[in-house]
C-alpha cells in the first residue's frame, strides 16, 4: 500500500531526510516516531505531495508521488498537526465544502457528512460554527475531513493533540476500527509511546533524517534487550522475608546477572532479575525460589517500554555519528 525507496529530500546543503526505505501494508496502523527535527514531518509532507522528494521516491496506493500527485491525493487522507479549519463556518457545511473538494459525488455527500460525525462524534455540533469549538472538537473535525472522502491512506500527525483522556481513548478506538476492516492503511505520528503501543502494529523510527528501525513494538524490545528480565515476586512462610538472603540465592542462580530489588512489603518482595545476554533463567528462579522454601506469589517477564526503545536507538544513532564525526 505504501513503499519508501530510498528517499531524500535536500534543502541546500541540510539534509532532512537520507536515503530512507520502508513498506506498509494494507490495513496496517503504523506509528511515525522521531526526535524534533529528525524529519518526520519532511517525510510526511513528501508522501502527501506537498513537497518533491530531491532523490528516491515513494508509492501510495500503486501511484507514484512525484509523477502521480493527483492521483495519490485522491486516495489519502491527511490531518496535520493544525487541523486546515474554516472558523466561520459550521461543522456540517465545511465537511460539505471539503466532500465537494475531494470529488465525493452529489448523491453521496450527505449520507458521508452524517457518517463521518458519527464516527468522530462530533454529531452534537454539526451545525455550530468552528471558530466556536473547543480544541478537542476542532480536532475531531479535522479528522472527520481527513475520512470524508474515504480514503485508501490515512496520514495523522499527532491527531489527538488538545483532547481530555475520554477522547483520546475514543479516538484511538477510531483508528484502530478504520483499520480493522481493511479499509484504511494509517500513518501515526505521535510524541505520546504509550498510544503508539496502545494503537500500532508496527514502528518506524527515524533520527537526524535516517532511519533507525521498523518492526513490531515486540520485536525491537526483544532485540535490543538481547537478554532475559522477568519480574518476581516471592513471600516467606514464617514472619519476615531475609531480603539479604533472598537478593543472594537470586544472584547466584547460573546466568543472572542482575537482581534488583523493586518493593518490599513485610514478608513479600518483589525482584527484578537481568539474565547475561542468551541466557533464559525463568526455570532456575522458580525452582530457586521453591527450595529456599518461599511462596513464589509471581513470575513474569518485563519487557522493555517503546520509550526505552525510542530513547535507546536515538541515543544510539547520535553516539554514532558523534564518534564518526570525531574521527
Amino acid at each position: 500500500m505504501i513503499k519508501v525507496d530510498r528517499l531524500t529530500k535536500r534543502y541546500g546543503r541540510t539534509v532532512a531526510v537520507d536515503e530512507i526505505s520502508f513498506t506498509v501494508e494494507k490495513g496496517q496502523i503504523v506509528g511515525f516516531l522521531g526526535p524534533n527535527g529528525a524529519g518526520k514531518t519532511t517525510t510526511m509532507r513528501v508522501l502527501t505531495c506537498f513537497l518533491p522528494p530531491t532523490s528516491g521516491g515513494a508509492t501510495m496506493a500503486g501511484f507514484d508521488v512525484l509523477k502521480q500527485p493527483l492521483e495519490v491525493k485522491k486516495r489519502i487522507g491527511y490531518l496535520p498537526e493544525i487541523p486546515p479549519l474554516y472558523p466561520e463556518m459550521e461543522v456540517a457545511e465545511y465537511l460539505s465544502f471539503v466532500g465537494r473538494l475531494k470529488g465525493v459525488s452529489k448523491s453521496n455527500l450527505a449520507r458521508r457528512v452524517d457518517e463521518v460525525c458519527g464516527l468522530c462524534a462530533i454529531g452534537d455540533v454539526r451545525f455550530k460554527l468552528i471558530g466556536r469549538l473547543s480544541k478537542g472538537y476542532r480536532q475531531r473535525v479535522g479528522l472527520a475531513q481527513a475520512i470524508i472522502h474515504n480514503p485508501d491512506i490515512l496520514i495523522l500527525d499527532e491527531p489527538t493533540a488538545g483532547l481530555d483522556p475520554k477522547q483520546i481513548i475514543e479516538t484511538r478506538e477510531l483508528i484502530k476500527e478504520l483499520a480493522k476492516v481493511g479499509e484504511h492503511t494509517i500513518i501515526l505520528s505521535t510524541h505520546i509511546l504509550p498510544e503508539v503501543e496502545q494503537t500500532c502494529e508496527k514502528v518506524i523510527i527515524i533520527n537526524k533524517g535516517k532511519l533507525v528501525a521498523t518492526d513490531s513494538v515486540e520485536n525491537l524490545t526483544h532485540r535490543l534487550r538481547g537478554a532475559e528480565s522477568i519480574s518476581v515476586e516471592i513471600e516467606s512462610r514464617n514472619g519476615e522475608l531475609d531480603l539479604s538472603e533472598a537478593q543472594r540465592r537470586l544472584e547466584q542462580i547460573p546466568g543472572v546477572s542482575r537482581v534488583i530489588l523493586k518493593d518490599n512489603k513485610g514478608p513479600r518482595a518483589a525482584f527484578e532479575v537481568e539474565s547475561l545476554e542468551k541466557h533464559v533463567v525463568r526455570g532456575d528462579v522458580a525452582r530457586a525460589v521453591v527450595e529456599a522454601g518461599w511462596n513464589l506469589n509471581e513470575l513474569r517477564p518485563v519487557a522493555m517500554s517503546l520509550e526505552d526503545v525510542f530513547l535507546q536507538l536515538t541515543a544510539s544513532d547520535a553516539e554514532t555519528a558523534a564518534a564518526g564525526g570525531a574521527q
